[in-house]
């Protein structure tokens, strides 16, 4: 037997166009996406937050989530940082957070290779004729005099050894690498 036909109601509900509504899991990733990079941000030192222009509410937020102690606190106060970051152009954002992520990696990578450089001029002197003709404006005489104080240390037996000299050496480099690439 057929079932009666009801009236359609889909004429009464509002028109809702699903291409332009995002979903209800959108929204939620959304939320979790903006959470995240107010994590992000509450990590960047001050000096660097100010730069970055952000509403005042945003600010005293990202302050008291620094200073939010337990769990829960923390939870919720991430929770608003979020809410308010909605508010908020987050592309500039995330630029900045990129940014200050690349320049923890650069620095990482300068310290990799002065210690490279220090290893291999204490190693051998080939070494360190490659450096006086690539970098022509350092000191010869001084890094020279640097070397030979290391490898004399290098060559005690180990329970005699200070690694001042080498820290000497490896801090002689580091800024003219820096230098070099700034």
């Amino acid at each position: 037997m057929p079932r009666p036909r009801h009236a359609d109601h889909s004429a009464a509900a509002p028109a809702r166009d699903d291409a332009e509504a995002p979903s209800k899991t959108r929204l939620k990733q959304q939320s979790h996406e903006l959470q995240k990079l107010g994590l992000a941000l509450a990590e960047l030192p001050d000096e660097r937050l100010a730069r970055l222009a952000l509403p005042e509410r945003l600010l005293d937020a990202l302050r008291q989530f620094r200073q939010t102690r337990t769990h829960e606190g923390r939870r919720r106060q991430l929770q608003y940082v979020g809410k308010l970051m909605r508010e908020v152009d987050a592309e500039p954002l995330l630029e900045a957070v990129a940014e200050s992520r690349l320049g923890s990696a650069r620095d990482t990578l300068l310290l990799h290779e002065a210690e490279r450089w220090r290893d291999a001029m204490l190693a051998d002197d080939d070494a360190l004729t490659r450096w006086l003709r690539d970098h022509a404006d350092c000191d010869a005489q001084r890094l020279r005099s640097l070397v030979r104080a290391a490898r004399r240390e290098a060559a005690l037996p180990p329970d005699r050894r200070n690694p001042r000299s080498q820290r000497e050496l490896f801090q002689f480099i580091r800024p003219l690498l820096s230098d070099r690439d700034g």
